[in-house]
């Protein structure tokens, strides 16, 4: 509490004068005179948002600017003479709470005050309006308490659209890894009744040896060239040529075994090598089953190749979703905004994709790749920026254009903006979006916390700003936050391994 040098006698009749306490009774005024005092404070800072709650305050004249710190920067909320404004420990009197100042004030003149320790000002507050505390107690707590469990919907709400989003990703690659196992086991019996065919004497062991030859060859072939891609006129026309070619030469089933070659990158020359290989061997009389176990050989390593794309694929997702949980890091730490950005797109599965890929939603991403790691809560982040997609996708009705954009705010934040092409918010809501509970979705389809829980993330766990700019087809969500967040209070169990071990 400040020094008393400047204190003066309390008078109550110059208390009752103030707002806040002019239905008191002399009882009361008495009460409040005997345990407080009224102090004259030059102008200056007075109160520390989140210093330890000692003293609330009343201006009885004077003048003061409050402010709240966003983004590492004193925003200003209010700058008042009014006689009457109380500020400091106002909310000592709730019972369990951690009592800490809610924002900062300054003093712009030397200004009088009344001044009461926080203790007698919550002892004063339980016994003259127990009912109004026991109240403002429940509204407080159980407000919180209903955010908390609302908020925790919210969560399983999107955990549920990403979890759905996420099982049909999977199963296409899952599906595909079935599929090729089984055309592989068949097409390893295939191979072993050719395998027979030839054990049979067709080709003496020289032939065998031109044969295991080619077998590698043509493996390592379709291995170099599996990213090659023909467009589908020149596949369909080298199918042709092979299939020409294939029947020229008597071999049965020539129009099976032509996309096979084609899909190896194999070409009619490559054929006619083959061919005059087999011919040195005098192996003619057994060019159908040479040709038939190239064939099975060039599936089943295509097969193969199909098996590890799929495992690639969910390996992918897997790390994807790995990232958007944050399963593998603390609550706080260092997290690059694309990679966090990235992996949360990739939950949304088979509704957005980059242009050409014929999704619903074509993203367009526009990133600033100078941007330093943020120490942040990637997790909760991740959360903001499902929330938004989500509505956004809503907003577009599943179809249209998504944007999104990072770049340096200033020397000590960064800026995201995530835009949509959808109808826009209409003006007489946009005021409202970030309210607690407000939904413009049917009874039971939405909490109304989406956006709310996005900007409590944002705004107040790390001291950021959110904000929204709407007008038909240009619909953005800008957040700006800081580099370094504001680290939790407690120590995590890292922090407290690594304390130990110094």
């Amino acid at each position: 509490m400040g020094s008393h040098d400047n204190g003066e006698e309390c008078v109550s009749e110059e208390l009752r004068t103030l707002f806040l306490f002019e239905h008191l009774s002399d009882e009361q005024l008495e009460m409040l005179c005997a345990n407080g005092h009224i102090e004259t404070f030059p102008a200056g800072p007075l109160v520390h948002e989140g210093d330890q709650a000692t003293c609330f305050y009343v201006m009885i004249d004077g003048e003061l600017v409050m402010s709240k710190r966003s983004g590492g920067v004193d925003i200003q909320t209010n700058q008042t003479s009014q006689r009457g404004v109380y500020f400091g420990a106002w909310g000592a009197y709730i019972p369990g709470e951690e009592h800490v100042y809610a924002a900062s004030v300054r003093l712009t003149k030397p200004s009088r005050c009344f001044v009461l320790d926080a203790e007698e000002f919550a002892k004063f507050m339980q016994t003259q309006f127990p009912m109004a505390v026991h109240l403002l107690e429940g509204h407080m707590v159980g407000g919180r308490r209903q955010n908390q469990i609302l908020g925790q919907r919210e969560k399983l709400l999107a955990l549920g659209t990403i979890t759905a989003g996420l099982t049909h990703q999977l199963n296409n690659p899952a599906a595909a890894t079935a599929r090729a196992v089984a055309d592989l086991r068949e097409g390893i019996g295939h191979m072993r009744h050719k395998l027979a065919m030839l054990a049979e004497g067709k080709f003496d062991p020289e032939g065998l040896r031109v044969l295991v030859t080619i077998q590698n060859e043509v493996a390592e072939h379709v291995a170099k060239t599996r990213d090659v891609e023909l467009s589908a006129l020149e596949a369909s026309d080298r199918e042709d040529e092979i299939g020409d070619w294939l029947e020229a030469h008597d071999i049965i089933g020539a129009w099976d075994y032509a996309p096979t070659f084609v899909d190896a990158n194999l070409d009619t020359d490559w054929l006619e090598r083959v061919a005059a290989k087999l011919d040195d061997v005098d192996a003619k009389a057994s060019m159908q089953s040479a040709f038939g176990w190239l064939k099975y050989t060039i599936d089943n390593e295509l097969r193969m190749d199909e098996i590890a794309e799929a495992s690639k694929r969910i390996s992918a997702l897997l790390a994807g979703a790995k990232q958007y949980s944050q399963m593998d890091r603390g609550a706080y730490g260092s997290a690059n905004v694309h990679e966090l950005l990235r992996s949360t797109i990739m939950m949304f599965g088979e509704k957005v994709g980059y242009e050409g890929k014929g999704r619903p939603v074509t993203i367009i991403k526009e990133m600033d790749k100078s941007l330093p790691e943020l120490q942040c809560y990637p997790g909760d982040l991740n959360q903001v920026w499902t929330n938004i997609i989500d509505n956004a996708i809503q907003a577009m009705g599943g179809h249209g254009t998504l944007t999104i954009r990072t770049a340096r705010e200033n020397e000590q934040m960064i800026r995201v903006e995530i835009c949509d092409d959808g109808p826009g918010i209409p003006e007489d809501i946009i005021d409202r979006i970030f309210n607690p509970f407000f939904t413009t979705k049917p009874v039971g389809e939405g909490t109304g916390l989406g956006l709310d829980l996005a900007w409590r993330i944002v705004v107040e766990k790390h001291g950021g700003t959110m904000s929204v700019q709407s007008k038909p087809g240009d619909t953005r969500f800008i957040v700006c936050l800081p580099l370094v967040a504001p680290a939790p209070l407690t120590p995590t169990p890292g922090e407290l391994s690594a304390a130990g071990t110094e």
